[in-house]
């Protein structure tokens, strides 16, 4: 049966945008974390007889009467949607959902806050989030959430139709998840990559110490504003300083071409697969690196970090637990991913039953689907990788020249537009109407 799929999601899996358009359009939603998930959900829904599209625009309640007539299904995968800094674009996804009269389902959302799962915390957002769960649930049979901490909170908001899927991003691969340490340890001349939140100030030390001891230490951000930097250099606001984290053209990393930023999950993947070891506080950095077949290692920073590790046995340390000395040597050796290759088959087991229950189908039950997603994949071509501006070739930062002179050019060209339109509505206001038509003879 032939169903038509609506897909929250940024940008959809083979849309190509430059490095350029996707920082002016935010096309990762802050994070190219994103872009991992809401792509993985799109290849698990890819069947035969699936037709998907991304909603690409934040939700819009007065689009619903178009949803309800166009598609068959909202699918709605989602990271950590119960925080504080979120619930402007929760509510109106709730007013939106609210409005449709087709199913809903919820894939992986998860709720932030600290480690400890600090329940008073999260006491501004509980109506945001129970108003969201009941819009869902009157159009769903359950909500999937990423584990077992988001599953407390609902059932304290008083819900109880709620499931533990984890997130889609780890079941890029369906039900196997081919991953081995391919060196007895790690050397200085390992290749090792780094993922860092900024606002996670303790990786200071954590930065500095294996930048000393790594020679091939690369580090991937994930964050609008880093890509920014890479592209145009430092903001404004943010010129003439430096810090521990990198997060200035004047941090060593930069200076030294060791940073690498992707706006697609498969080139990210691509060049992880390259790498030794993958560690930091990033959580779709470790996944992303682990569905590369590179052993990853997490510092859980907050519960949506945790509760997505505990889950998948992703080997992990809760950060403020972690040295200001560790090294990623001890950490590869320390990684044992035995319970996470062992259980993923279950855990596959069990996102698929929850997608079954709501009627939706997947690719991997017919493998010629996953095999056709996997080859359109790889004959899409996608932008490179993202360095340092200082490091990119001339004729690579004549073409971005070039694009901004353009920009600039459309930009003064709308404000003159505007200018004249002003201008002809005060002559308008000012002068009388027998004037006017005087004027026009």
């Amino acid at each position: 049966m032939h169903q038509r799929i609506l897909l929250r999601a940024r940008k959809g899996p083979f849309d190509v945008l430059t490095p350029e358009e996707t920082f002016a359009g935010n096309w990762i939603g802050d994070n190219s974390g994103n872009l991992v998930f809401s792509h993985a959900a799109h290849k698990l829904l890819a069947t035969s007889t699936a037709e998907i599209t991304p909603t690409r625009t934040p939700a819009d309640p007065r689009l619903a009467d178009e949803i309800n007539e166009r598609y068959d299904v909202f699918v709605v995968p989602l990271a950590n949607a119960f925080r504080r800094s979120f619930v402007h674009r929760l509510t109106p996804l709730t007013r939106l959902i609210e409005r449709l009269k087709i199913p809903v389902v919820v894939l992986g959302v998860g709720v932030q806050t600290n480690v400890d799962g600090d329940r008073e915390y999260l006491r501004p957002i509980d109506e945001p989030v129970r108003a969201f769960c009941k819009a869902v649930l009157d159009r769903s049979h359950s909500i999937g959430v990423r584990g077992e901490v988001t599953e407390s909170y609902l059932n304290t908001l008083g819900f109880s139709d709620v499931e533990q899927i984890g997130c889609p991003s780890m079941f890029l691969h369906g039900d196997t998840f081919p991953l081995e340490k391919r060196q007895p340890e790690l050397t200085a001349e390992s290749k090792v990559a780094l993922t860092i939140s900024p606002y996670v100030r303790s990786m200071a030390s954590v930065v500095r110490h294996h930048h000393e001891r790594y020679p091939n230490l690369c580090y991937v951000p994930q964050d609008l504003r880093t890509l920014g930097t890479l592209l145009y250099g430092d903001a404004p606001e943010h010129r003439g300083q430096s810090s521990d984290i990198p997060l200035h053209t004047s941090h060593p990393l930069f200076v030294e071409d060791k940073v690498r930023m992707f706006v697609d999950p498969w080139t990210w993947m691509s060049h992880l697969s390259g790498y030794d070891f993958a560690f930091g506080t990033r959580i779709h950095g470790t996944i992303t690196a682990l569905a590369a077949g590179t052993p990853g290692y997490l510092f859980a920073h907050d519960s949506r970090t945790l509760e997505l590790a505990r889950y998948f046995d992703i080997p992990h340390r809760i950060m403020r637990d972690v040295p200001a000395d560790v090294d990623a040597a001890d950490l590869y050796a320390e990684a044992d991913y035995t319970a996470l290759t062992d259980g993923h088959k279950a855990r596959f087991e069990t996102i698929t039953a929850f997608l079954r229950k709501h009627d939706l189908g997947i690719s991997f039950d017919d493998d010629e689907s996953a095999v056709r997603f996997d080859r359109r994949v790889g004959e899409t071509v996608f932008p490179p990788a993202v360095g340092p501006a200082a490091a990119t070739p001339p004729a690579e930062l004549l073409t971005r020249i070039e694009r901004l002179r353009d920009e600039n050019a459309k930009l003064t060209e709308t404000i003159d537009a505007l200018r004249s339109q002003q201008l002809r509505e005060r002559i308008k206001q000012a002068v009388p109407g027998k004037v006017r038509r005087m004027l026009r003879r």
